[in-house]
């Protein structure tokens, strides 16, 4: 009996535990973020709303960085990195919402989840587990070779959905279609007002 309390106490206190601050910036426009950050880790993104591009390299490191007209006007644009029961959390917020693009850079091999609220959102060149889900607006991921899925389901509420690596395009209310494979990725695409498209 006293194991078991011991042990429902550890869990209870690592759920409670804190986030701990690997690595923060602000006024990315002066001063892009630049973190230390292993392929084949797992990475969880939250972004703000507004167009944005996550880019794999060839890099142990995550950076980003600003562009458009309205780059130079976004200062309050924060990004910080945390650590919370061995997952690493990226959160980027503030700055304003129109011409403005923030552009993420992981490296190529990384388990990725993402959550964006509204947007045009672009993942290229990532190799890996993909979660990615957009409220409203477009999003487009480079998946690379079907084959390389053991699962792939992806799905819209309102707009058009182009699979054609998988074979499958849809258009209208409530589309969506699953896949299993042979691979070792795991792919999760939705879309709740806008386009989906896996090229």
């Amino acid at each position: 009996m006293r194991r078991v309390l011991f042990v429902l106490f550890a869990i209870v206190a690592a759920l409670g535990a804190p986030a701990a601050t690997m690595a923060e910036s602000s006024d990315l426009f002066e001063h892009p973020f630049s973190a230390d950050f292993a392929a084949g880790k797992k990475l969880r993104l939250h972004v703000r709303s507004g167009d944005v591009r996550i880019v794999g390299a060839d890099q142990n490191k995550i950076s980003v960085e600003l562009s458009g007209r309205n780059a130079s006007r976004s200062r309050d644009v924060s990004v910080r990195l945390t650590e919370k029961q061995g997952a690493t959390i990226m959160r980027v917020t503030g700055g304003r919402h129109n011409e403005l693009t923030i552009t993420i850079r992981i490296p190529r091999e990384t388990d990725l989840y993402a959550r964006i609220p509204f947007g045009d959102v672009e993942v290229e060149n990532v190799v890996g587990n993909k979660d990615i889900e957009v409220h409203a607006g477009d999003l487009s991921i480079a998946v690379g070779r079907a084959e390389d899925y053991a699962h792939v389901d992806a799905s819209v509420t309102t707009g058009d959905l182009d699979g054609t690596p998988f074979g499958e395009s849809r258009e209208g209310f409530f589309r969506s279609f699953r896949k299993e494979g042979s691979g070792r990725y795991r792919l999760h695409a939705h879309v709740g007002a806008g386009d989906l498209s896996l090229r």
